[in-house]
């Protein structure tokens, strides 16, 4: 596993080692050591799959607030993802920055995105499905705001078209809540 730190402070892109035969493809998706190696404690609590039929899926922006200390690796192993992030920490020299990533199942990269981040992606493809790894448990608390909030101006290579209420509704950021 080869860890790239991004531009959002302690977000990285993980890329795979893939050792590839006459059988098939072999990688490592998760190895807490290294992990650790990297500056990352994180042990998986939960594991998830959003299986997303429809181009154009919207899911997001997410996050969880405190006492939730909600990291996440996530994995586009079928189809592929616009994801952004957003540093929702106020003492993260990337405050209210954001950084977008192209996830597809061809490029067999994971992405972790730490606690205090929101989290949004947009699929590109039908039948796209995410894994996650996440280290604390879901949270009927979970926070988000809407995809389109102008404090971003996100520019989304796809028209959002499939979106739960939920998202649709979501309000814009009020950094005084967070």
């Amino acid at each position: 596993m080869i860890f790239k730190k991004q531009n959002i402070a302690d977000v990285f892109l993980i890329e795979a080692q893939c050792n590839k035969d006459d059988r098939g493809l072999f990688r490592r998706h998760y190895c807490e050591n290294e992990l650790k190696q990297n500056g990352i404690n994180f042990k998986v609590k939960q594991g998830n799959v959003s299986e997303n039929e429809k181009k154009s899926t919207l899911r997001g922006f997410h996050y969880q607030r405190l006492p939730s200390k909600e990291s996440k690796i996530i994995s586009c192993i079928r189809g592929s993802v616009y994801n952004v992030v957003v540093d929702l920490r106020k003492t993260s020299p990337t405050f209210l920055q954001f950084q977008e990533f192209k996830l597809s199942s061809d490029g067999k990269e994971s992405l972790f995105i730490p606690v205090g981040c929101a989290n949004a992606f947009l699929t590109l493809e039908d039948n796209t499905w995410i894994h996650y790894y996440m280290n604390d448990f879901f949270s009927t608390d979970s926070l988000g705001f809407r995809y389109n909030d102008p404090t971003f101006s996100i520019k989304w290579p796809l028209l959002p078209i499939h979106i739960s209420d939920k998202d649709r509704n979501c309000p814009d950021l009020n950094i005084e809540l967070l």
